[in-house]
């Protein structure tokens, strides 16, 4: 299922990401919800996954640094309530409360340092919460290599919840259970904060914690359930090495993605994508590759080694590198090739055009089956304003030339190796910019004979 498709709840849904926390382990001024993974915010990976479900409300609980979250909340069409005091996960949902009044559907409590929980299953967590046994809530659950000292979740054959314990006061067979809590949960909107009203924080904290509404729900008689998840779906991010553990497992699996979509990985290990890559069938993407935001390759292209992409648009057939580097705003049309260390920005390279090596083409556009020789840039950049350079269709630059913009080379036409050109060349003209070569014959035998001497009378 494509990572943008709609799924349908069982009724109106709501959200509540917890973002409050301090984060001082990331020993980082940027906010911990804001470190990017794949090149978007962590916030940003939650907030995409559960606009899936279409939710009718979303809130952001914000507390310290809530300034520089404020603005990328807002942007995508968020609420936000505030946490001044940090009394826990329980106190920080009721912080929602107010924003969510009027709301009578189901909600969910999540983590925005839990980044990667995908929208189906929330949608299966909303769908046993709908069951017929009309649980009280439904709280989901993962199984790790390592449970470590995660609280356990005691749950029967049917996934009813029995018991809840923190694995300090877990028993020895409690704590042989490795069905482990994730924190996250879904419960009716009156359900949600009529049990949170009910959580103590009589706990060594002092703290009111979001999983005790399920045990203040079985004090009143009520079941709660459970359902799974994979390890990776709920992985906390509260590091730099917990951030690049969850990056280095999205990667995995965008790698596995492409390759099961048809495209042929040299070495997988070596291929970072970001959050957004589009790869065709049939492309060939050879080691040490990176591609940032905004880039698109069609089918049949190929991706030499050491390559480096963003913001780029990348034709079918077209051949990228090695040791090239395309930046925003460049586009590939069919079957153009660009080789080692050309670099492209703002800059289209026509149907089957050529740059196969040392090059810069800098706000620029090349026609169809152009030719750039090595060493050619465009001199797009006067140290205040940008500028264009248009090169016609079958256009041929000889090597270690400079296009001065604003500049434009007509269809067929040459430009001599080594020319600086600051003026159009006409269609199927010769254009030529450089000084008339002169020669001294025995010049240079005179030359290196007074300075062989010289160097003998000083030794």
């Amino acid at each position: 299922m494509s990572e943008t498709t709609k799924i349908e709840t069982p009724g109106p849904f709501a959200a509540i990401i917890l973002a409050a926390g301090k984060g001082t382990r990331m020993k980082s001024a940027r906010h911990k919800v804001l470190h990017p993974i794949a090149g978007k915010p962590m916030l940003g990976h939650l907030m995409d996954s559960l606009n899936r479900l279409e939710p009718a409300q979303t809130v952001v609980v914000l507390g310290v640094g809530r300034e520089e979250v404020e603005p990328f909340v807002a942007e995508r069409g968020a609420n936000i309530a505030l946490q001044e005091q940090q009394l826990g996960t329980g106190h920080a949902a009721m912080q929602a409360r107010s924003a969510l009044k009027d709301f009578e559907g189901d909600v969910l409590a999540c983590f925005g340092d839990v980044p990667m929980v995908c929208a189906e299953t929330v949608a299966a967590m909303l769908d046993r919460l709908h069951a017929d046994d009309s649980p009280a809530s439904v709280v989901l659950a993962f199984r790790p290599d390592d449970p470590l000292a995660y609280g356990r979740i005691i749950a029967d054959g049917e996934g009813r919840i029995e018991k809840m314990v923190e694995f300090k006061d877990a028993s020895e067979s409690e704590r042989a259970v490795n069905l482990c809590n994730s924190g996250l949960i879904v419960a009716r909107a009156g359900d949600m904060f009529a049990l949170l009203d009910q959580v103590g924080n009589d706990n060594a904290q002092g703290e009111y914690y979001l999983p005790d509404m399920v045990m203040v729900a079985q004090n009143d008689g009520r079941h709660s359930a459970v359902i799974e998840a994979d390890a990776w779906e709920v992985a906390g991010i509260n590091s730099r090495a917990e951030l690049a553990d969850v990056e280095r497992d999205w990667q995995e699996r965008k790698r596995a993605a492409i390759m099961a979509g048809g495209a042929s990985l040299v070495d997988p290990a070596t291929v970072w994508f970001s959050h957004d890559s589009e790869i065709g069938r049939d492309v060939t993407i050879e080691p040490q590759v990176r591609f940032g935001p905004g880039v698109t390759v069609a089918d049949g292209a190929t991706i030499h080694a050491f390559s480096h992409i963003e913001g780029a648009s990348i034709g079918p057939g077209c051949s990228v590198g090695p040791y090239a580097r395309l930046r925003p705003g460049a586009v590939m049309e069919q079957g153009s090739k660009v080789g080692n260390f050309v670099e492209m920005k703002k800059a289209v390279l026509g149907e089957g055009a050529k740059a196969s090596h040392l090059t810069y083409l800098g706000d620029a556009t090349v026609g169809p089956g152009a030719n750039i020789g090595a060493g050619t840039i465009t001199c797009n950049y006067d140290g205040f304003f940008k500028y264009q350079t248009e090169i016609g269709a079958g256009a041929f630059i000889g090597s270690n030339s400079a296009l001065v913009a604003p500049v434009k080379v007509g269809d067929g036409a040459i430009v001599g190796a080594g020319s600086v050109v600051t003026r159009d060349v006409e269609a199927n003209a010769l254009g030529v910019a450089r000084g008339e070569q002169s020669a001294k014959p025995g010049w240079a035998k005179k030359f290196r004979d007074v300075m062989t001497r010289k160097k003998a009378s000083k030794d």
